[in-house]
C-alpha cells in the first residue's frame, strides 16, 4: 500500500473532455493535479489503450499519477501508476496480486458498509459518493447526500475523495462536511477553459 496525505485536495478525471484528452491531461499536469484518472466507459479497449499509452508518456516523471479506471489488466499492460476499481470490477485482492505492492489502487464506495469493508482491505484511497445526482454514469448508484458522506467519513481511516455531482453551486456544502478531497467530472470536462475552473476549485480545495 502506498501512503498518501489524507488531504490531497483534488482528484482529476478525464471523461469525454471538450478540449480533448491530451490537452486536459497537459493542463492537469501543469496544475500539478495529484491524480489523473482516465475514464472512457463507452469506448472499446483498443481506443482506451491508445489514449492510456499517451497519458503514461505525458505523466511519467511529473507530480501527477496516472490512474486507469476499471481495467487492472490494461493498467498493468500500459504501465499506469494504478487503477480505480468499482464495486463490480475485479476484486481488490486480485488486482493487488496482479499489479503488485507499489501500484496505486483506489476503490469506489457508496455506503457505510462498503467503507467498512474497504478499510479492512486497505486500498490506497477510496471514493465516496455519489454525493449529488450525476448523469456521468448510465446506472448511477443511489445519491448519499452530504449527510451520507459525513456518515461514511466517520467510519473511515483511509485517504478518500468525495465524488458525484459536485460543482460550484454545492462545493461549499461539501467543504462544510469536513471532506478533505474532492473530484469533479463535468465541471472541468464540459468547459472550454478548464484552467479558470481549476483556479476556482483551488479556493475551496487547494492542492
Amino acid at each position: 500500500m502506498t501512503t498518501y496525505s489524507s488531504s490531497f485536495g483534488f482528484y482529476g478525471i478525464l471523461s469525454e473532455p471538450r478540449v480533448g484528452y491530451i490537452p486536459l491531461t497537459k493542463i492537469f499536469i501543469d496544475q500539478k493535479v495529484p491524480f489523473i484518472q482516465l475514464r472512457m466507459k463507452k469506448h472499446p479497449l483498443t481506443e482506451v489503450r491508445a489514449v492510456a499509452l499517451d497519458l503514461v508518456r505525458l505523466t511519467r516523471g511529473t507530480k501527477s499519477k496516472f490512474i486507469l479506471n476499471d481495467e487492472p489488466v490494461l493498467a498493468k499492460e500500459v504501465g499506469a501508476d494504478g487503477v480505480h476499481l468499482g464495486q463490480t470490477n475485479m476484486p481488490y485482492e486480485q488486482a493487488r496480486a496482479l499489479l503488485g505492492p507499489e501500484a496505486i489502487i483506489g476503490l469506489s464506495t457508496h455506503n457505510v458498509d462498503q467503507v467498512i469493508v474497504a478499510n479492512q482491505l486497505q486500498p490506497d484511497y477510496i471514493g465516496m459518493g455519489p454525493v449529488y445526482p450525476t448523469p456521468t454514469k448510465e446506472k448511477p448508484d443511489p445519491v448519499i447526500g452530504t449527510e451520507g458522506l459525513s456518515k461514511m467519513m466517520a467510519v473511515n481511516t483511509l485517504p478518500y475523495v468525495a465524488i458525484g455531482g459536485i460543482d460550484m453551486s454545492n462545493i461549499s456544502e461539501v467543504k462544510a462536511t469536513g471532506a478533505l478531497s474532492i473530484c469533479v467530472v463535468r465541471l472541468v470536462n464540459d468547459v472550454d477553459d478548464p484552467v479558470s475552473v481549476l483556479e476556482k476549485i483551488k479556493c475551496y480545495y487547494p492542492w
